[in-house]
């Protein structure tokens, strides 16, 4: 049963899964690989330190995907932090000016039903309806995927995919049923063969528990799930002792430099890092490829039972 749905039929692609835009994960070879099997892989632009930089590796990733297997460029927008204050959050309206402009298919990352439809007036294409379990930036409203894709199916007039909690088929089988277009995921990816981290991280990624996260920088409204180690629960401490005019104590815990090196070296202890609650889902390290189609494969199976269920019923 081959998928169709809005995000399979605009982008070209057999399997309604995103791979997530994670820093210092999204290379051309992560996303090369996700494209590949049928899914569509993100370059991450955070991650390059300019702009020809960016422009170098999305010539590299063209190369290493099949032709007619689509890849996309994940743009981060955030808040500008120093040690002395935090900067609003640049709008997006400029930026999804331009891309429509050229053609891009825009998918918008969103934590609550108010910023979709704002995204919406902007022309948005597609919308990620991230909910609170999601790695990374998870707003600040703390709403749960199954209340926020049912929110989006009743509000939202523009296709919609989902993010945060999921890793396998029947994840994606009942995103499908809450009325997404699709999935995208980042923690299950970062634990692929191809996936540009240290074995060690990835070894971690599978013994975690779903518990093995936390939250920090909600004084300074840019609240952020990370994996739950050493820097994490200092920052916690310091975070709890802030009273958030200032963002110098935390600075050198929340250090992007050292949660590079983590990837690295394979420390997980050595600098603060993202994963979602979904890591506890996770036990294995299977090819991107493998994991897609495993993905496909599971998803079939499983709607194709809750359909027969319901057949049986009516009989």
């Amino acid at each position: 049963m081959p998928f169709d749905t809005e995000l399979t039929r605009r982008l070209g692609i057999k399997i309604p899964v995103v791979q997530g835009g994670m820093q210092h994960v999204g290379y051309a070879e992560m996303a090369s690989a996700v494209s590949n099997a049928g899914g569509l892989g993100l370059l991450t632009a955070l991650t390059q330190p300019t702009p020809e930089d960016l422009r170098k590796e999305i010539r590299r990733c063209r190369a290493m995907t099949k032709k007619d297997h689509p890849f996309g460029v994940n743009i981060t927008l955030l808040p500008a932090l120093n040690p002395r204050t935090t900067a609003p959050t640049p709008s997006p309206g400029p930026v999804i000016k331009k891309l429509k402009a050229a053609g891009v298919i825009i998918l918008h990352k969103c934590t609550t039903i108010r910023h979709a439809q704002s995204a919406i007036k902007l022309g948005v294409d597609f919308l990620s309806i991230d909910g609170f379990e999601c790695a990374g930036h998870v707003g600040e409203s703390d709403i749960t995927n199954f209340i926020l894709l049912s929110r989006a199916r009743q509000s939202l007039k523009v296709p919609f995919i989902a993010s945060g909690g999921f890793a396998d088929g029947q994840g994606l089988a009942a995103a499908l049923c809450l009325g997404a277009e699709g999935i995208n995921m980042g923690t299950r990816f970062m634990c692929t063969v191809e996936s540009p981290i240290h074995q060690n991280i990835k070894e971690t990624i599978c013994k975690a528990q779903e518990t093995d996260t936390s939250l920090v920088m909600r004084k300074w409204t840019n609240t952020t799930r990370l994996y739950r180690n050493k820097v994490t629960e200092e920052a916690i401490k310091v975070e709890a002792a802030a009273d958030g005019s200032t963002f110098e104590p935390m600075a050198p815990l929340m250090s992007g430099k050292r949660g590079r090196e983590v990837f690295i070296n394979g420390d997980p202890d050595y600098g603060v890092w993202t994963a979602g609650q979904v890591i506890g889902l996770i036990h294995d390290i299977p090819t991107c490829d493998v994991l897609v189609k495993r993905i496909e494969k599971e998803a079939e199976e499983t709607l194709k039972s809750k359909l027969g269920l319901a057949t049986k019923a009516k009989l």
